[in-house]
């Protein structure tokens, strides 16, 4: 399974609101997007599924931007991965079992489910708030292992 650009992306954009919005300001697309090296094109297409998901809010006008519309304790990886790219599966019997001849019947199938719900919790253990301590501890604005993390 390898995690998508979007879902890597927008988990630098979450991390970047997170460590540059003040209560006075919310954190400014131009911002994200110099800070993380992204285009406002490609930025926009993933803060809107971010803010439908309720991660983020977005505020109009003269001082407007993004804010994190949850704590960060309560963002995961697996939010973020299945926000930006769709349902963990390691194989597609696991979430379309008719896509098998053998379906539920298989043997394999419900070693593919148990993997999967593993990784699912995995990511699902993972939360903004911790990967926040990780790049703090780097000391960096955002760690550069998360644009090529795959799994």
């Amino acid at each position: 399974m390898k995690i998508s650009a979007k879902a890597r992306y927008g988990l630098r954009i979450l991390l970047d609101i997170a460590l540059h919005e003040t209560p006075e300001r919310p954190r400014l697309m131009k911002e994200i997007c110099e800070s993380q090296s992204l285009s406002e094109k490609f930025t926009s297409r993933l803060v809107i599924p971010l803010r439908e998901a309720g991660m983020i809010h977005s505020l109009r006008g003269k001082s407007g931007g993004f804010r994190l519309a949850k704590s960060t304790s309560d963002i995961t990886l697996l939010d973020v991965i299945e926000t930006l790219q769709g349902p963990i599966s390691l194989v597609d019997c696991v979430q379309q079992p008719k896509t098998c001849p053998k379906g539920k019947a298989c043997a394999a199938r419900s070693v593919w489910l148990d993997v999967n719900m593993a990784v699912r919790a995995a990511l699902a253990g993972v939360t903004l708030e911790k990967v926040l301590v990780r790049t703090q501890e780097a000391g960096c604005d955002v760690p550069a292992a998360l644009t090529e993390y795959s799994i």
